[in-house]
């Protein structure tokens, strides 16, 4: 209206009516929706190739109202390596609740995959990369699979971000984002999101939405759209400095092992370059290794960093690393920890935007620490 280059922030929680029941525009409670809420939907569904988003409080938000779609009897599929706080949410809260069964299984299997669906399954949950042993799966081949069944296939691309994947593309029905992560980009937002394409769909989440009160607040998402500017900057610099030091950390003598999707050493590789582009081999931010010995080694490497930052979450501009099974997936039993290859002296990094010489340079002089 005035001209201003940066988005509006409109912290409103009514709007005016002319006439009971008639809203100006579209908004009447914030709950529901509000401008700045708009704007980043609109921003997230282009970068998707969707026609429609949902800005949500929070990724758990996100997936809450993706499964608040189920009803008794109904069946989920879902990745076995998936971010502990989707397990967590399956396990101690919907299916103690609900009479909803669930199974997870590693989706490289198109078979096993198909053994997996029965007449019930409603939900596929995909996560690619995984979180946090970077497996990669073929949405494609997943996505034909969903829709010969007719049933309703999720991508979590949290990892890659649309600047490197879009789902959508491959066949996913709904993409969804930790917000929190890439997209912002700047570790001060926590939100999600949910981009689809069919209108009924659209419908029965936006009532959930807004019913459950799962949208998200209005400067949340002023944020996420200053942070979405600089989101192909971002993912560019961090996927070429993660290759680097992906490929500096699989030559290191105290090493076991490194996992990175754009290493040829990947067992998924090829897919990863067939389904992602840009810089990193397709390999995207994420890096995971395992260090030689055991839970007090890795503790003296991550103790010893003085670029990286031993902190949860990721895809912000610093560089953060964290021991999973200490952290972020303490929840996952141990034993299923274990099956998954969650060792102690499992390390998870979150590869930024600092000079790329600083961050292999610090790996380094840690790791001779060790």
């Amino acid at each position: 209206m005035f001209g201003g280059v940066a988005p509006i922030l409109d912290l409103s929680s009514t709007f005016a009516q002319p006439a009971p029941g008639v809203p100006t525009g579209c908004f009447d409670y914030a709950r529901c929706g509000n401008p700045t809420r708009l704007l980043l939907e609109r921003n997230l569904a282009a970068m998707e190739n969707t026609k429609y988003a949902f800005a949500m409080a929070s990724g758990m938000s996100a997936t809450q109202t993706i499964f608040s779609l189920l009803k008794d009897g109904d069946h989920i599929l879902c990745v076995d390596d998936v971010y502990g706080g989707t397990q967590r949410y399956l396990r101690k809260c919907l299916l103690p609740t609900t009479n909803i069964t669930l199974d997870m299984i590693d989706m490289n299997s198109m078979a096993d995959v198909r053994a997996a669906i029965n007449e019930n399954t409603k939900v596929v949950w995909l996560e690619t990369p995984t979180n946090p042993t970077l497996k990669v799966f073929d949405i494609e081949k997943i996505g034909k699979i969903c829709h010969e069944r007719g049933i309703l296939f999720v991508v979590d691309n949290t990892f890659q971000s649309p600047v490197l994947t879009n789902p959508i593309d491959l066949g996913a029905d709904v993409v969804m984002h930790s917000i929190s992560k890439y997209i912002n980009g700047h570790s001060d937002v926590i939100m999600g999101c949910l981009c689809l394409n069919d209108k009924a769909l659209y419908d029965r989440l936006f009532f959930n939405m807004k019913t459950l009160g799962t949208g998200a607040s209005a400067f949340d998402c002023w944020l996420a759209l200053r942070g979405s500017k600089t989101l192909e900057l971002r993912v560019t610099r961090a996927s070429e400095n993660a290759l680097a030091c992906a490929r500096f950390l699989e030559k290191h003598p105290k090493v076991a092992k490194v996992i990175y999707p754009g290493l040829e050493s990947h067992p998924q590789h090829k897919i990863a370059k067939k389904q992602s582009r840009g810089p990193g081999n397709g390999g995207g931010g994420m890096i995971s290794m395992y260090v030689k010995g055991d839970i007090n080694k890795a503790e003296r490497f991550l103790k010893g960093l003085k670029v990286f930052t031993l902190a949860e979450s990721l895809g912000g501009v610093e560089s953060l690393i964290e021991n999973p099974a200490l952290m972020t997936h303490g929840s996952v039993p141990a034993e299923k920890r274990k099956e998954l290859g969650i060792d102690d002296n499992f390390i998870r990094i979150s590869v930024g935007c600092e000079h790329v010489d600083d961050l292999i340079n610090d790996l380094k002089q840690s790791l001779a620490q060790m």
